[in-house]
Formats: C-alpha cells, structure tokens, sequence
C-alpha cells in the first residue's frame, strides 16, 4: 500500500536515519545503567553527557544546563511549576499568552486552581504579542512569564527577546516552550534572553519520549519528583539512555544541517502557497504574516469548504492537519485562531501544512494537485 504524503511535520518528525542508527548501536551493546560504576555504566554516562553537550551546542548553552525530561509538556510543567513553588512567596502572578499550547495553558490553569493568578496577554491579528501589553500586567508580585518561541497551528514567531529584555528589567524569570522553533530558526537562549527553555526531541528527527529543559545557570526550581540524583537533582530516574542520546544526535544534525534544512522546508512551503494561489486565487486565505512565520509552517483556509471535510476526503493520501476540532454535532475552533479573532467561518475551514527537512517539490506538486482536486469536488 503507497504511504500517503506527510505534511503535518508540526505534529511530528520521523525519526532521522542517522539518529535511528544511533539508536540500534545503544539497544544492540549498550545496557549498562549510567550510575554504575563499572566499564558498562560509565559508556552510558559518557553518552548521556556527550548528547547533553550537542544539545547545548545547538541552542549555545552550557551542558550542566540542560536537563533530560520525557517530553514537552514535562519540560513546561517543571519550568512553570517549579519556579511558580520556589518563588511562591515572593508572589503568585505568572504572565502568559492566549496562544500558548495547552502543555502551557494546562499549567497555568492547575496553579490558578492552587491560588496563583495568571494573566493571559492577547495576540495581534497574525497570532503576535506585543511586548508592550506584557509590561503593562507586571505587577509587583510577577514571578514569571512563559510565551511561547512560535506557534504550532500558524508558525507565527514571538518577540522573545523583547520581552525577555523587559522581564530582566523587572527582575522576573521568563520561560519559553521552543518546542516547534529549534532546528527552524535560530534558537539561541543567549540572544533570546531566556531563562529557561523547552524542546522536544519529536519535532527535531528524534523519537518520542523524550526532551530537553534548558535552566539558566543560577536559576532554582522547585523538583516535582522525588528520588536519586540524576539531572541534578532536579529529575530523578534512570535516564532513557536510547532515547537521550537520540535527541543528542538529532541536535547535532539540527546544528550541522540547519541553513540546508531550512532552505528546504522555506522552499517546499513556497511552492505551495503559490500552486495554491495560481490555482484558486482569493478562494484561499494565508492565517498570519510571512514576515514572523516559521519557515514550514502554513495556516491556510479553503473558502466554502469545512477543513474536516476537505482532509477526510484526500487523508488515503495526503496528511494535513485541521485549525479545528470536530465533533459529533458541532466543529469548535482553534483557541489560537480564536484569539487572532479569526471569524468562526474562516477558522473552521482552515488547515495546517508543515514541511520537513525530506520533503520534496515532486511532493508538493502532487500535495498541490489532491488538494486542488478534492476542493474543486467539494465546493
């Protein structure tokens, strides 16, 4: 059976060649527990320090800043966890966006029920925060901000450093969830000022189940585990060994790859966008801006045609993902495109195209081609 066309790389990535090769080397001869002492365990320590070096390479870190966790929403759960309890008495105001993925949200949600208070800032019509509104909630007891590097459903890119710049100035810590920027564009946690930040090794070429918390040097959490002393104390449980030194090869690919891999996901995404305009012109509508875009993101609505609709009937064939949730009597919008103030019509007939690092024009073209089909069926 032909696989279909996989261009939803914002869910997940497959797993690198290389980094699968990596994988098989550790699961074939390398077992030992990284805390033992003998010849076994100290290969596996050494591995484990060699992958959090490639990652802190990637995002130019130190290594005894990265901390391994099992995926995303951990690394986002232990960054505003742990500093909304170890800074609790100082206050309990935490700064976030509308637009944050619910591995951020979530959080947020569970602490306002444990007595903190969140502000959720809003977004422009492109999906951006303005650097501005976050100055103005500080309050004297902010503790945190935590808005995301780019967004998942439109690609849309925050002023980071901006407004990290003005978290420093108040004296308040600022995470970022980098989950779907690193090995997109440069994700630098010195130029970005951050404190603290997340990515996830399933968005990068390497399996899931594991990923990466960068804590600033100096920088104290609150652990939301209790056990030995692995990740500096702050993570307890024998590491994942396969899977941490996956993350570190896909990081050290990530780095060595980085302007060829963008080039190609920029690319890819041009070509669409522009079979997708020739072909129907004013009937397609771009969510965002270009300008502040990830390089293979596309949020793009089908004018008179439900986004569920249109995939289900071309998913034997090509993978997409929707900017809705559809259920058995109603389709509920995106909170992101909610919060962009997209009207309900165009955001239910939204989809979401993300490119990888493999894919192809030959790919695109024929993507161009099922969709333009189906569409020209379905209106």
């Amino acid at each position: 059976m032909k696989k279909p066309i996989y261009l939803d790389y914002n869910a997940t990535t497959p797993i690198d060649p290389e980094v699968a090769k990596e994988m098989i080397s550790i699961i074939q001869n390398h077992y030992g527990n990284p805390s033992s002492s003998y010849e076994m365990g100290r290969y596996s320590k050494n591995a484990i320090e060699k992958a959090r070096k490639q990652i802190a390479d990637l995002i130019h870190a130190k290594p005894e800043e990265i901390i391994f966790t099992s995926c995303a929403t951990e690394s986002n759960n232990l960054a505003i966890q742990g500093i909304a309890y170890k800074n609790q008495v100082k206050g309990k105001h935490i700064i976030t966006s509308s637009i944050e993925h619910p591995a951020v949200i979530e959080v947020c949600k569970f602490l306002e029920q444990q007595g903190f208070i969140i502000t959720y800032v809003p977004v422009d019509a492109i999906g951006r925060v303005n650097p501005k509104d976050v100055e103005e909630a500080i309050r004297l007891d902010t503790i945190l901000i935590t808005i995301m590097h780019a967004n998942n459903e439109v690609g849309t890119i925050q002023p980071i450093s901006e407004i990290a710049a003005i978290a420093k100035k108040n004296s308040i810590l600022f995470h970022t969830d980098a989950s779907q920027s690193v090995g997109k564009i440069e994700t630098n946690v010195e130029k970005l000022g951050v404190d603290l930040l997340t990515l996830a090794g399933h968005k990068l070429y390497a399996p899931k189940g594991i990923a990466a918390l960068y804590i600033k040097e100096g920088v104290q959490l609150q652990k939301l585990m209790y056990g030995a002393s692995q990740e500096n104390r702050i993570r307890p449980g024998t590491e994942n060994l396969i899977h941490v030194v996956a993350l570190g090869k896909a990081c050290e690919i990530a780095m060595r790859d980085f302007d060829k891999n963008v080039n190609t996901m920029l690319a890819t995404k041009e070509r669409l966008v522009s079979g997708l305009m020739e072909a129907f012109g004013e009937k397609v509508k771009v969510n965002g801006d270009p300008a502040f875009c990830l390089p293979n993101t596309l949020s793009i609505a089908f004018d008179d045609v439900e986004a569920h609709t249109l995939t289900s009937s071309f998913c034997n064939d090509l993978n997409i993902a929707t900017g809705s949730a559809c259920h058995a009597k109603s389709v509920e919008i995106s909170s992101v495109l909610k919060a962009m103030r997209i009207d309900f019509k165009t955001a239910s007939e939204t989809v979401r195209i993300s490119t990888g690092k493999q894919t192809t024009f030959d790919e695109i073209d024929a993507a161009i081609e099922i969709i333009s089909n189906k569409y020209r069926e379905l209106l």
